[in-house]
């Protein structure tokens, strides 16, 4: 019995060390990183189109289309998707001279059938580059180009960096839903991209090659569809690229239901992404024979930072306590190994990328920035979240 427990308790802190052990590798490379940027003239680019799938976003859309505008020739480049709306998010776009489709369909709610639609659309007379751009993000300059550059030249899907702004007045809880996002999106991306490994798609700022596109079908309605784009694309033998030097900036929900939503969503999603397509990936990796999709089945089994943190706390616990009850001790030294990797790694990234945003003092609130996400994930375990549901939007400062 004891030997059977101590091979239980060596197993779970052995799942635990793995995804510790990525981030801290990730976040430790990304210490490397130095930003290599290059003028790209419009004369170099082929053909795009930019795809903005867009549901009742009158409060935000007018930012986005303006820092787009700002990067293109012509409007005629741009598309809305105004996907079963009831404001004016329409109206509003068609002022700014770009195409706007409109999407009826209570069916079928969600971004990726919104895409689709609008994939449908230039099926007749395809570009050759496809942009896909959330209808509230603000879109750095230079970005546009870059993405359609990169794409052009590797044929693969390119991912810019996404991160989030804070409110004008942020609260501790806000800081650190910033740092983790931060670490998810802009450190261990930088990470992946100095080890020459795939990225995930974050969900907006992406481009892809027309042709690759058509390898896949957008037409879902999965809570985190471009996560299983991405995994999709890379098993079908186009894994995503980071692009570091081109960014869209989106913003924290201020509302605390909007925050819960969206981070329900992500997080609910991110978890059954993790249970459903990590063995797919290592499936494909051992008959495909290929390491990129191991390095991506390792980064997508790193789970969302306050849970991985909160699994840490719960297993060492577990451990300490059956040490002292003569059980062995070497489960507890794997878990303070992983303890050392995930601080260590947070604070890598929080240094080199974050420190000038995001406060020391913030860090000291993690432990009730965890205590707030204890129900998220108790609610996984009693009813997890299986619908798309819309994140209720903030006005984007302009103040770019």
């Amino acid at each position: 019995m004891t030997l059977f427990l101590n091979i239980i308790l060596f197993s779970f802190s052995c799942l635990i060390l793995i995804p510790c052990f990525v981030l801290f590798v990730e976040c430790v490379m990304s210490l490397s990183f130095s930003s290599k940027t290059s003028e790209v003239t419009s004369e170099e680019l082929p053909d795009f189109k930019i795809l903005i799938p867009a549901h009742n976003e009158e409060a935000v859309i007018e930012t986005t289309l303006n820092s787009i505008l700002s990067q293109v020739s012509s409007p005629d480049n741009i598309i809305v998707i105004a996907d079963n709306c009831t404001d004016q998010t329409s109206a509003i776009s068609q002022q700014y001279g770009v195409t706007v489709l409109e999407r009826k369909d209570d069916q079928n709610r969600g971004k990726g059938y919104a895409l689709d639609y609008g994939l449908n659309y230039l099926k007749n007379n395809p570009p050759s580059i496809i942009l896909l751009i959330d209808a509230d993000c603000y879109i750095h300059p230079e970005t546009i180009k870059k993405l359609i550059r990169e794409s052009s030249v590797e044929q693969k899907p390119i991912q810019a960096l996404y991160l989030l702004e804070k409110p004008q007045n942020p609260s501790p809880k806000d800081l650190i839903s910033a740092l983790a996002f931060l670490v998810k999106n802009q450190v261990r991306s930088t990470g992946l991209y100095q080890l020459g490994l795939p990225c995930l798609l974050a969900g907006t700022g992406m481009a892809f090659p027309w042709e690759v596109l058509q390898k896949i079908s957008l037409a879902s309605g999965n809570i985190v569809e471009d996560m299983q784009l991405g995994i999709d694309l890379a098993l079908s033998g186009y894994s995503p690229i980071f692009c570091p030097d081109a960014q869209v900036t989106g913003i924290l929900p201020q509302q605390t239901s909007a925050a819960k939503t969206q981070r329900t969503r992500w997080e609910h999603g991110h978890i059954q992404t993790i249970l459903n397509q990590v063995p797919r990936l290592l499936k494909g990796a051992i008959i495909q024979r290929r390491f990129d999709l191991i390095g991506l089945a390792l980064e997508l089994s790193v789970p969302p930072l306050s849970l991985l943190v909160m699994l840490w706390i719960a297993t060492i616990l577990i451990t300490i306590t059956a040490g002292l009850f003569g059980f062995s001790w070497l489960p507890t030294i794997i878990l303070a190994i992983a303890g050392f990797c995930l601080v260590i790694g947070v604070l890598i990234g929080w240094a080199k990328f974050g420190r000038q945003e995001i406060p020391g003092f913030a860090l000291l609130t993690i432990p009730f920035y965890l205590l707030w996400k204890i129900p998220l994930y108790f609610a996984f375990l009693i009813r997890p979240q299986s619908q798309w549901v819309r994140t209720e939007r903030d006005q984007i400062a302009n103040n770019k």
